[in-house]
């Protein structure tokens, strides 16, 4: 460890072995917690074509990722560490999530110490301030929603290659400083092979030119000049081909999409305007810094869509000195850019950091894990300040006891960071328990009481169940959530009534937030109204419900939800035995979104129900408007088609189960399963 961080003092190296060891041990209770929402809607993809066993499943694989142009295929590997088919068991992924924070923890104070040294601090004081800002960061309960969510792993590794690049950068120019034109080149692969790395990790990767360029002209540039005029010339066309070019492209592409934010609109998924966006994101960054400096252990968690969106500057009041607060941190980062380079270094590099997350791309609005990189550096000028040797360097006389204040909040500092990690882990390591205190810290969260009542469902607390979500019904009646989660409730009780079905219907009409409209509840639905579990649940009512999903005019923009609703209604006509109707609607389904994967399902069920002939039509049709590209596009969803299709994969697929379907409709009557 010596000799990796180069510390002046052994000291400075075990207090970064206890952060670790302090790190592990308080998100250790939280192992043992479940997958949840968005871990299901990407981890699936480990078994969606048999394990990954073979070269070919594992290109299959790799391919999968849907998330950002690029699909996120680093990130999609690294879950190969911990399951290689699916289902899969949560504690793997969570332990290498952990580890991976351990190491960004140990590249962070590795970072810190350099950038200590670039400052003239010396090398006591470099490391000592490195661990500690280190420590900081990597015990904040803050990251505790990035780290133990197994799918932010997408979150995590692009701070890795970040701080990596970062390394690298730093040491390449602190070697061309010294006039070895060696350096260059490692500053130059440093930053492309970690911004390329980072980016396959996820978007945001983008930003590490950036995040780079404010390091460079705030802390080393001012510091350590290159003297030899061959060197710094060379580093100079460097720094506009790998930092500030780069950046501007990001800034140029940001530009344009707030542009055709406000010229053509948001997507009609989203209940705002761009204006709107951008005033809400002033008041949301504002409290992630208040969760940064006044950390808790308990916050809004996974659910933040009860957060009311500013309409102007003074709706509510705090949009404006939210606005004002931001400006007045980026107007002192650039005014004391000279005299204390740290915090101007630290200001900047978290609002870079938030560029694209946190600006005009049409994202949900809140999440907590949009902080793990972009506070990289937020409280290293802390760490510097209560590790400095001398006084005058800080503008304060040295005493005993200011001295001896710092060594305690140095050492207290971490210590209370670690308690409330630990409390917050340990709620992330109950499913359940984690569930009712979302739902108590987010009392007007649509999703956080129907996630709560789902839990209570779970235990058998039906009426609990019907009381929540009756409450939150009445502050939110057009939230599909809470009113499909209502009448299943109410199924179980043996309480609904023809009421509660009209209330829902109009939800389903009228709501803006339209995610999936229901999709798998209404799967659920199908399973009750055939089995005749719930009287007034019926397959009338689950066709008055489908109506009204079908003519709300947000989900009829959508081919998705189009698609969803013609599927359902294919499948009530199975129930119905109407074998016709259910492969027209199968074929409507198809047409609005050709996917074989959801050909081949229809086709299944189809041939399971008893209507062989109808299968074969619908793969008849399948095959007939399928038409996947010669070549892939400059994306990973479009390459993963154009594989699939190189290998054959689906063709096969298709002759597959056309073959078993001809196989099933030759047999004997009395040989059939």
């Amino acid at each position: 460890m010596r000799k990796l961080f180069r510390l002046h003092d052994g000291l400075a190296a075990l207090a970064l072995l206890v952060a670790l060891v302090l790190a592990w041990l308080a998100y250790h209770p939280g192992l043992q917690g479940a997958f949840l929402f968005d871990d299901f809607a990407n981890l699936p993809s480990l078994g969606d074509t048999g394990p990954i066993d073979n070269a070919a499943a594992f290109w299959r694989y790799l391919t999968s990722g849907t998330a950002d142009p690029t699909g996120r295929p680093v990130a999609v590997l690294s879950f190969l560490l911990d399951a290689q088919d699916w289902p899969a068991d949560p504690y793997p992924f969570k332990v290498t999530n952990v580890w991976l924070h351990l190491l960004n923890g140990a590249l962070l104070a590795w970072l810190l110490l350099r950038l200590g040294r670039a400052l003239g601090r010396s090398e006591r004081e470099s490391a000592y301030a490195g661990v500690l800002g280190s420590a900081l960061w990597l015990l904040h309960p803050l990251l505790v929603s990035t780290t133990l969510y197994v799918v932010q792993r997408e979150a995590m590794l692009p701070a890795t290659f970040t701080l990596l690049g970062l390394i690298g950068y730093v040491a390449g120019r602190e070697l061309a400083a010294r006039g070895q034109r060696r350096g260059i080149s490692l500053a130059a692969i440093a930053i492309v092979g970690g911004t390329l790395l980072a980016t396959l990790s996820k978007a945001n990767g983008v930003l590490l030119p950036l995040l780079a360029w404010i390091i460079d002209v705030l802390l080393l540039a001012p510091r350590q000049p290159l003297v030899d005029p061959r060197t710094r010339r060379s580093f100079a066309l460097l720094r506009w081909l790998v930092l500030i070019l780069p950046s501007l492209c990001v800034l140029a592409y940001l530009a344009t999409r707030c542009w055709s934010g406000f010229a053509d609109g948001m997507p009609p998924i989203r209940s705002w305007t761009l204006a709107q966006r951008l005033l809400t994101e002033a008041r949301i960054v504002t409290d992630y810094l208040g969760l940064l400096w006044l950390p808790r252990p308990y916050t809004a968690g996974l659910f933040n869509d009860a957060i009311g969106v500013s309409t102007g500057l003074f709706t509510p009041w705090t949009t404006l000195p939210c606005i004002a607060l931001i400006g007045g941190l980026i107007a002192a980062a650039f005014g004391l850019r000279r005299r204390h380079p740290a915090f101007a270094a630290a200001v900047l590099f978290y609002f870079g950091g938030q560029l694209l997350e946190s600006t005009v791309l049409p994202l949900e609005l809140y999440f907590e894990h949009r902080n793990y990189l972009p506070a990289l550096l937020m409280f290293w000028p802390l760490a510097l300040w209560l590790c400095a040797e001398r006084g005058p360097a800080d503008g304060l006389r040295q005493t005993d006891s200011l001295r001896t204040l710092r060594i305690a909040l140095a050492i207290v500092l971490p210590l209370g960071l670690a308690g409330l990690t630990l409390l917050r882990a340990d709620v992330w390591g109950d499913a359940r328990d984690q569930a009712l205190l979302w739902a108590q810290k987010n009392p007007d969260s649509p999703r956080a009481q129907a996630y709560a009542a789902q839990a209570e469902l779970a235990r058998g607390q039906v009426g609990a169940a019907i009381d929540r979500l009756q409450t939150a019904l009445k502050l939110h009646p057009d939230e599909i959530q809470i009113s499909l989660n209502l009448v299943g409730a109410k199924c179980r009780s043996g309480s609904l009534t023809p009421a509660d079905l009209d209330r829902t219907a109009v939800s389903l009409r009228t709501a803006r937030e339209i995610g999936r409209l229901g999709y798998e509840w209404f799967e659920d639905g199908l399973a009750i109204a055939r089995a005749g579990r719930c009287r007034t649940l019926d397959l009338a009512a689950l066709k008055r419900l489908l109506d009204a999903a079908a003519a709300n005019p947000f989900a009829r923009q959508v081919d998705g939800r189009r698609q969803d609703v013609a599927n359902l209604r294919g499948r009530i006509a199975l129930i119905e035995h109407d074998g016709d109707a259910a492969l027209a609607l199968f074929n409507a389904a198809l047409d609005e979104n050709v996917r074989p994967g959801a050909g081949l399902m229809q086709a299944a069920e189809l041939a399971s129900a008893g209507y062989p002939r109808q299968a074969l039509e619908h793969l008849d049709h399948l095959e007939k408007v399928w038409q996947p590209a010669r070549t892939p596009s400059l994306n990973m969803a479009s390459l993963h088609v154009w594989l699939l299709w190189r290998m054959g994969y689906w063709q096969h697929e298709i002759d597959h189960l056309r073959e078993q379907i001809e196989a099933d409709r030759t047999k004997p009557v009395g040989k059939q399963a």
